[in-house]
């Protein structure tokens, strides 16, 4: 069923929603690097769980002290519930994924979501294809593809990954549906407690008691967690999911970095040629054909 969104949206707005949606990308690669170094001693699926509980523990006294007991949604509730199941699955996938393999290879299969998103939001939500949004999709795969260098035997943690992004995708197009009618705070209060519920299962059959040096560790995954979230509601406020979309791949520049800095990952030249058509790419985005000037009546 077509659920078209027809807010507009000025040049200025658009330009504050990619602005939001690359500080809420580049802030959830600080949590992968932490859940990825969390990996080595406890299993990814209690790491997501505890993820969201910890992210409970921020939102729900922050959605209390502002609503009282009227802390959901009650809009949306469809779209918020789907988006809530289609971010769970894209993290418990991506944590299994970067178990496996190093932080750059993860999110370069990952990176079919721009792809699949930006197909959804045209046949879902009703946008329409740019100029600009195609440029920012082709370069992104490109800039991808002469990173991940497909063509030899699939990983499954490539696999994992890939699942990852079309959760992602599925996750963006409800998102996107979700935010032009409810409250942000109220979605992530939503978001954290229904999460929290779902992977409760998951949380005990791989219970591990954390250790005490690694709680504060736990508690950033929870708290950048939830300014990730705040980050990329406000973002799909601003902008269209298909504008959006394709700013994902500035993920990799992100994952380059952390992997940099705390594996020891060195990128070669073609990550490096791969990651400057990523941002050619996501400057795309940002060049805005000015309105005409309408005569004076």
């Amino acid at each position: 069923m077509a659920m078209p969104v027809t807010a507009t949206h000025s040049a200025s707005e658009t330009t504050r929603g990619i602005v939001l949606m690359i500080a809420g990308l580049l802030t959830v690669q600080l949590v992968d690097g932490m859940a990825k170094h969390l990996s080595a001693t406890y299993s990814p699926l209690f790491i997501s769980s505890a993820r969201y509980a910890m992210a409970s523990l921020i939102v729900l006294p922050i959605a209390f002290a502002m609503y009282g007991r009227k802390i959901f949604p009650t809009e949306q509730i469809g779209a918020n519930l789907l988006r809530t199941v289609f971010i769970i699955g894209a993290m418990t996938c991506y944590f299994l994924a970067i178990a496996r393999i190093p932080l750059a290879t993860a999110i370069s299969a990952y990176f079919v979501a721009p792809i699949v998103a930006v197909i959804l939001s045209m046949l879902i939500l009703k946008e329409r294809m740019t100029t600009q949004k195609a440029i920012a999709l082709v370069l992104g795969f490109l800039g991808s593809m002469i990173i991940l260098q497909p063509g030899g035997a699939i990983e499954p943690g490539i696999l994992l990954a890939l699942g990852s992004g079309v959760f992602f995708a599925c996750y963006m197009i409800a998102s996107r549906r979700a935010a032009q009618g409810s409250e942000v705070v109220k979605m992530l209060a939503f978001q954290c407690v229904v999460g929290s519920l779902l992977l409760v299962p998951q949380g005990i059959a791989f219970w591990q008691t954390p250790a005490l040096s690694d709680l504060p560790l736990f508690f950033l995954i929870g708290l950048l967690s939830t300014v990730s979230h705040m980050l990329t509601i406000y973002a799909f406020r601003l902008a269209d999911a298909s504008t959006l979309a394709p700013l994902i791949y500035v993920e990799l520049l992100g994952a380059a970095v952390v992997g940099y800095l705390f594996f020891g990952d060195i990128p070669g030249l073609t990550t490096i040629f791969g990651a400057a058509l990523i941002v050619i790419g996501g400057l795309a985005l940002l060049r805005r054909r000015r309105a005409p000037i309408q005569p004076a009546a």
